[in-house]
């Protein structure tokens, strides 16, 4: 003991690491395999404790292996901990060394062989460890008068308790050896040495320890109880409020699996081994415990083989039991076989009832498949297809939203659609090892940025830090359970923004995380081998309550190597704090708002663009006619006009004058009628109501915008034109042209009077409505790259242009009149008021900002795949999301809702981004971030475009299968598909004035109406 010796106030795991025995980190879970299979060793010592005398390496394997050789079936660090308490409470004990034992070249067996390469370890490397001659250890045990526990199986587990207390029946309290442990110097890391600044995030309150099953498959979790089996086949419940346990016997073989009921009154647990099902009232049970009888459950299944998974029905009457390939449908009063569900390939892992479906059951099988069944007629109504290539073992449904979600042995998770149209499609799939890793490198970067004086999640960035040769573990996903998140920050102002999302609790063998159904990304991660003081680092079973008091969760997990069970009180606000403090806006911070706030700074670039600083036009620049018709032309002397300036006196017929009173009167009286509210509780557009081909040959049309009345519709084409169709899609279209190359953008001024279109010929054109010719020309001289967007801006006060890896604000004044002796100049000015160039990207490959009322905010998108949002008041970046998309975004689209309808004023900070091949993403400008994910179209050839509602409720999208999606703003699932397509879909836009949407083809041009259907 003497290199102990001042260490004592260490934890074990520091001891052995300043010992330099744990040099393997990474590969310790699996070295407990290796040192399970060594041969030989000296099996007369019970309890060691080692002090390695020669190579650490070597001492390490051999003071674990060890263990093992006296005391199969438990590890050589729970017995490092046990003899340190015995230690600590007699150092006679500690004084009195058994015979020093010498170990020679250990030889290891095939099994061992294979657990040495799964561990990560070099086998080169580690034979020598293990062949380099004596290696000496020193071993203690424990004094005469100590009683052996080698082969005994207690009746009862050890518990370890902050108040001493007594076992159960024929178990006893270790005193001293366990305890109620608080988190010291343990934080929220996910490399060792974690955080040192919130100790409270995690707690072990009890630790039970007995000789446990090997098949325990399941745990169960209720409000206030946990139950667990001990000594094999006996069976404790747990009360979590008096902590005080509730021994049950009835089973002679193992118990694998357990499950609560879900009434509280009366409070039911089912319990079930490889011989029988027993259901237990719990109330009936404490009341025969109290008057000193054996309480006794009811036995509903016998001999139906290994059990892996249970769970009562909604109403408690029924028990759903998976047995091999099959699942028993039994009743929970009597022993009663109510239906046989046969039809998977391999054991059923998991099965679970839907709540709003009468007599719909779903389960999941190692053959990874997933079946939906009626049970009350033993047929099955839907059976996927191969989802994965590892065997799933966890289900979840989702009521809220009306989903299944299952998980495999490799990390991967799937979300499935129980609506009844949806046909059980596929939602999304998440990996949860990348989403893991990449929520770890997001708070590695944000500490890095801020400082560590100020970073509380001490996280290590991932991508570089596995040993060399180490072999990446997988990531079983044990447990899918429901997290009440906002339960948490109830007296706290919003740190969210999206209160209808849905969060869960992932168990893994490993850890929990805590993921976020919206945008599926991960909001917090605890491992278990980040905390020191935690007795189990690797789980074989999980549960979860959903919320303790005081918003802390209670967390039930069964130990993979050990004979151990421990309850872990996770802190969920501490948490999410801990990990989210680095990145996410603070409270006290003014957020970003698209409304403007405040009046124009002195020094503002827009404040500069409204300063009349260009030289102030003439009257014959504006437009002004002279009443003197005749004027000296050429010999400076007033001669009679040749008639171009005016009308011939001599009437050759007479017109009907009140023509364009008609129709300007007809025009009126149709934007009166459009002048209306927007039905804010419309149906999404469902009806088809008309196409036109407006090209005989293929033609890509690139971009297409409703006006702001919602009268006209502008679209861009590849052939160099902008055509403008009425929004019924009749009569003619008027075609401009004049592009020299396909036309990228089109985009409407306020007052709907002008045009403003960007071209592939490095041009700018703002062309007016009524004589469909261009008012202003931006030629390539003033541009050297490729004007790829441009837009009216600032209630039509400015253009932004993007152009490169920066965008233009541009102030212009625009004249459509002629002169006769110039007239082919225009008398159109622009100037630019200042260029602002985007961080690290090359190109901007989107812009969007909104004209419809004042805004200082421009968000844009670049080829290094960040969002950058630009504050032209203050005329500087405010803000950079990284690595927005798994690509470059194509299209940023802001809800800008439309004169006919109104919205919350929070409702304008959210806007959509697209990529390829990534889906959907809605952002919040408030918080800077991805508050839901919306996958369900497919977009991997072609930029699918995007469209928000003007009522805010629903999303447009295209996509490569020929239909446009219709989405639910509040819901990830589409709602309809809109077909007709021959090509791909890329472009949609909605109806400003009422709930129509446009959407048109790749190929053919194709322009299609569509409306909402009358009966919905």
């Amino acid at each position: 003991m003497e290199l102990v010796n001042g260490l004592e106030h260490m934890s074990c795991r520091e001891q052995l690491r300043e010992l330099g025995l744990f040099i393997l980190e990474e590969a310790q879970g699996d070295l407990i395999t290796l040192y399970n299979h060594v041969e030989g060793g000296c099996s007369q010592v019970e309890v060691p404790v080692c002090v390695v005398l020669g190579s650490p390496a070597l001492g390490a394997v051999l003071q674990l292996a060890s263990q093992e050789w006296g005391t199969p079936g438990r590890s050589g660090h729970a017995a490092f901990c046990a003899a340190q308490d015995i230690a600590a409470e007699s150092q006679e004990a500690a004084r009195a060394a058994g015979p020093v034992a010498q170990v020679r070249g250990q030889r290891l067996t095939p099994r061992a062989r294979r657990a040495l390469r799964a561990s990560g370890l070099s086998l080169a490397a580690a034979l020598p460890w293990l062949r380099a001659g004596p290696g000496r250890v020193r071993r203690t045990r424990r004094r005469a008068g100590g009683s052996s526990e080698r082969g005994r199986e207690p009746s009862a587990p050890a518990v370890r308790t902050q108040p001493a207390g007594e076992g159960g029946p024929g178990g006893r309290l270790r005193r001293g050896a366990v305890r109620c442990r608080r988190m010291e110097g343990a934080g929220a890391g996910f490399a060792s040495g974690g955080s040192q600044r919130d100790p409270d995030v995690v707690c072990e309150k009890h630790l039970f320890k007995g000789k446990l099953p090997e098949p325990l498959f399941q745990l169960a979790c209720s409000h206030h109880h946990f139950a667990f089996p001990v000594s094999l086949n006996g069976l404790c419940i747990w009360n979590t409020a008096t902590a005080q346990p509730l021994y049950l016997s009835g089973h002679h073989y193992s118990i694998s699996a357990l499950s609560f009921g879900n009434k509280i009154n009366p409070l039911l647990v089912c319990s079930a081994s490889h011989e029988r099902v027993i259901v237990w009232n719990l109330d009936e049970c404490t009341q025969k415990v109290q008057e000193g009888f054996r309480p006794r459950g009811i036995v509903i299944g016998t001999l139906l083989g290994m059990v892996l998974h249970i769970r009562f029905s909604p109403d408690d009457q029924q028990v759903a039991v998976c047995a091999g390939n099959q699942i028993y449908m039994l009743s929970a009063k009597n022993e009663a076989k109510l239906a046989e569900l046969d039809g998977h390939l391999s054991p059923v892992t998991a099965a679970e009832f839907c709540t709003w479906e009468k007599n719909m059951l779903i389960s999941v099988s190692e053959d990874r498949t997933f079946k939906v069944w009626d049970y009350s007629t033993s047929q099955l109504i839907y059976q996927s297809g191969i989802i994965t290539a590892f065997p799933l073992l966890s289900l979840l449904i989702d009521k809220e939203n009306k989903q299944i979600i299952t998980g495999c042995a490799e990390g991967q998770l799937w979300i499935f659609s129980l609506v009844s149209d949806h046909n059980y499609r596929c939602i999304a799939h998440i990996d949860l090892k990348k989403e893991q890793e990449k929520f770890c490198n997001k708070v590695w970067k944000s500490g890095k940025e801020i400082g560590e004086g100020q970073n509380n999640s001490k996280l290590c960035k991932t991508d570089s830090m596995r040993p060399e040769g180490s072999v990446e573990t997988s990531l079983p996903i044990l447990l899918i359970e429901h997290c009440d998140f906002f339960v948490c920050f109830h007296n706290e102002e919003n740190i969210y923004s999206s209160q209808n999302t849905s969060y869960f609790w992932i168990g893994t063998s490993t850890g929990l995380l805590i993921i976020n159904l919206a945008n599926f990304e991960l909001e917090a991660v605890l491992s278990y081998r980040d905390y020191s003081d935690l007795s189990i680092w690797i789980a074989r079973s999980c549960a979860l309550t959903r919320m303790a008091g005081n918003g802390k969760v209670l967390c039930l997990i069964a130990s993979m190597f050990e004979d151990m069970i421990a309850v872990l009180e996770v802190n969920l606000a501490a948490l999410v704090r801990t990990q989210h403090s680095d990145f996410l806006p603070c409270e006290n911070e003014k957020s970003l708002s698209v409304i403007a706030r405040c009046t124009l700074l002195a020094n503002s670039p827009l404040c500069k663009g409204l300063k009349k600083n260009m030289k102030e036009p003439s009257n014959k620049i504006l437009g002004v006619k002279n009443t003197e018709k005749d004027k000296p032309l050429v010999f400076h002397n007033k001669i009679k006009s040749s008639g171009y300036r005016a009308a011939p006196r001599m009437a050759m017929f007479a017109p009907n004058t009140n023509l364009k009173k008609k129709e300007a009167s007809k025009w009126k009286t149709s934007c009166k009628c459009k002048n209306k509210e927007y039905p804010l509780e419309s149906y999404p557009p469902v009806k088809y109501e008309k196409e036109i081909s407006v090209t005989c040959k293929p033609t890509p049309i690139f971009c297409v915008q409703y006006s702001g009345d919602g009268e006209l519709l502008a679209c861009g084409q590849a052939d160099k034109t902008v055509l403008i169709f009425n929004s019924s899609l009749t009569g003619v279209h008027n075609v401009f042209s004049g592009h020299d190359g396909a036309v990228n953008s089109v985009g409407w001024s306020h007052d709907r009077k002008w045009l403003v279109s960007a071209s592939e010929d490095r041009t700018l054109r703002v062309w007016s409505v009524c004589n469909k010719e261009p008012a202003l020309i931006l030629g390539k001289e003033k541009f050297h790259k490729t004007a790829c967007f441009a837009q009216f801006y600032f209630i039509d006060t400015f253009i932004l242009l993007c152009c490169g890896a920066e965008f233009h604000l541009l102030s212009f004044h625009l004249d459509t009149t002629k002169d006769d002796l110039k007239r082919y100049k225009q008398r159109s000015v622009f100037k630019l008021v200042q260029k602002f160039p985007m961080t690290s990207a090359m190109e901007i490959t989107s812009l969007s900002a909104v004209n419809e009322f004042y805004s200082y905010i421009v968000l844009t998108a670049g080829s290094n795949r960040a969002l950058e949002i630009f504050d032209l008041n203050a005329g500087c970046s405010t803000a950079v999301i990284q690595e927005a998309h798994v690509r470059a975004v194509h299209q940023i689209c802001q809800n800008k809702g439309s004169s006919f309808s109104t919205q919350q004023p929070e409702a304008y900070n959210l806007f959509l981004t697209t990529a390829a091949g990534d889906g959907i993403k809605l952002w919040d400008l408030r918080t800077l971030r991805c508050e839901r994910r919306f996958e369900g179209h497919s977009s991997r050839c072609y930029p699918c475009g995007i469209a928000v509602s003007p009522c805010g409720r629903f999303i447009a999208s295209g996509s490569d299968d020929k239909y446009a999606y219709i989405y639910e703003m509040r819901s990830s699932t589409f709602l309809q598909k809109l077909g007709r397509h021959t090509e791909s879909v890329i472009n949609v836009s909605f109806n400003p004035s009422s709930p129509q949407v446009r959407d048109e083809d790749v190929m053919w041009a194709l322009v299609k109406g569509l409306q909402t259907s009358p009966g919905g």
